[in-house]
């Protein structure tokens, strides 16, 4: 057998973000010599897109890949207030998750419902890692994966409920979440947060339908192990299994009143952010009060948990530099925007995307968006940079059809929060599966169907909202 026939075979590896943004800049370039330039009709007075009249000029108006590269400061600069946004909200959540007020709440939580009944046991950890997805999520959830794993061995579930209780909750909160959509607002013109009391009452309800198939999974392997998509694997409920540090996971803890404070001031601002416009009447400055929000609950965070001036300092300067490749897909996707904009096609894209839905209802508009994000997503899980990447069609999109843009954010929220539990390309899903000790096709078999589900309701959900005439609340 030569050498060749025993070199294992490259599997297929996406390509970093990077490179994905380049080759879309690229790309976008080169379709203003191609696709024929074309502009809808504008009305002088209001300055809105007539849908019902649009015209090709009749030459071509390239933007070359030279200029493009020129308009890359531009696009940047274009897109600051949103970066900046972005990087200012990334740098607050690490300072209060490294303050360790979540994994203290996480220890206390788990340990007072210890005791209790196995199925509000299950609902109590499954609801809190909703609400800390909800309102806290990020990558970092993955930590927890670990804590749902000894949990399940102590009520001799198999490794699935493990990810069920913690990853598969986490990504149902930071999906349905009333937060979780700030960038998509922003860049749509929609008041931030003025959909959070539909979306709370759209995450509960979600959370209830994650919760009963939990249930039904964990009903079906009590009364019958070898139903476990785990059991080939050789789990069994009763084998007695050791594991160094387990008992450290989760312990007695008293709940400090500097833990409290945090998360009281960290959930304080939200509320604080919603209430504001509702209260005034005035969103004008909402990105503004964001920032000085942010800055001044990172430091007041920081210093209730003891960090040293310097301390705040380094943490507050980490968290930026997670956030700061996210702000720049989105000053690209700026750039591409005004690419499209300069050579005439973005007017033509549109029109071609929605000739066949003109004659539809809205209804059935906004749940096909709705499905085209949720297969966008499946490939580029980041919320921040497909929004980037998406909005400057939906948006004129939207317009066009005629489609409420609180609806198209809708459309955005659940096209990109279900799919992210199957998705190979996001480290939050896979890195789960391993630290549980699940394979990944077995997580499918037992995720896919919920899935399925999910995006069917959302579907519903969204002709409603659109037949309704549904506006942010």
């Amino acid at each position: 057998m030569s050498s060749e026939t025993l070199k294992p075979k490259k599997k297929f590896a996406m390509p970093h973000l990077f490179w994905i943004m380049m080759g879309l800049l690229l790309l976008t370039s080169l379709l203003t010599y191609v696709i024929p330039a074309g502009q809808f009709a504008v009305d002088p007075t209001t300055k809105k897109i007539i849908g019902t009249e649009f015209n090709y000029l009749g030459h071509q108006t390239p933007v070359s890949p030279l200029a493009t590269l020129m308009l890359i400061l531009d696009g940047l600069v274009s897109s600051s207030n949103i970066g900046w946004a972005v990087l200012l909200s990334g740098a607050m959540i690490v300072i209060i998750i490294g303050t360790g007020a979540i994994d203290e709440f996480l220890n206390w939580a788990i340990y007072k419902l210890k005791d209790r009944n196995e199925n509000i046991l299950i609902s109590g950890m499954f609801i809190l890692m909703v609400y800390l997805g909800a309102f806290g999520g990020t990558d970092a959830m993955i930590a927890v994966v670990p804590i749902g794993v000894m949990f399940c061995r102590k009520i001799k579930l198999d490794p699935i409920c493990a990810i069920g209780v913690t990853t598969y909750a986490t990504l149902l909160g930071f999906g349905t979440g009333p937060t979780k959509q700030m960038i998509t607002q922003m860049l749509m013109g929609v008041r931030i947060y003025g959909a959070f009391f539909t979306m709370f009452i759209s995450m509960n309800f979600f959370m209830i339908i994650g919760l009963f198939f939990l249930l039904r999974y964990v009903k079906k392997i009590r009364k019958d192990p070898a139903k476990s998509l785990m059991f080939d694997e050789g789990w069994r409920p009763n084998a007695e299994i050791s594991v160094e540090g387990e008992a450290t996971l989760i312990k007695e803890v008293t709940l400090s009143w500097r833990t409290i404070l945090i998360l009281t001031i960290y959930m304080g601002q939200f509320v604080f952010l919603v209430a504001y416009p509702l209260i005034t009447g005035n969103s004008s400055i909402l990105l503004q009060l964001m920032a000085a929000t942010a800055i001044v609950v990172s430091i007041v965070c920081g210093f209730i948990g003891k960090f040293s001036f310097d301390k705040l300092g380094n943490e507050f300067a980490k968290g930026l530099s997670t956030m700061a490749f996210v702000a720049f897909v989105i000053g690209i996707a700026k750039v591409m925007s005004m690419v499209m904009t300069n050579g005439n096609i973005l007017h033509t894209i549109v029109y071609s995307l929605t000739l066949p839905l003109m004659n539809m209802p809205l209804a059935v508009s906004s749940m096909g968006m709705t499905g085209v994000i949720s297969a966008v997503n499946f490939i580029i899980p980041s919320a921040s940079s497909k929004a980037a990447i998406l909005v400057p069609i939906l948006k004129p999109i939207s317009d066009v059809l005629g489609l409420k843009p609180e609806i198209a954010v809708q459309a955005f929220q659940y096209g990109d929060g279900f799919t992210n539990m199957i998705s190979p390309f996001l480290a939050w899903t896979v890195g789960s599966c391993v630290m549980a000790g699940v394979p990944f096709p077995k997580w499918l078999k037992w995720v896919v169907p919920k899935v399925i589900a999910f995006l069917l309701i959302s579907v519903v959900i969204m002709y409603i909202l659109t037949a309704t005439g549904w506006t942010a609340f």
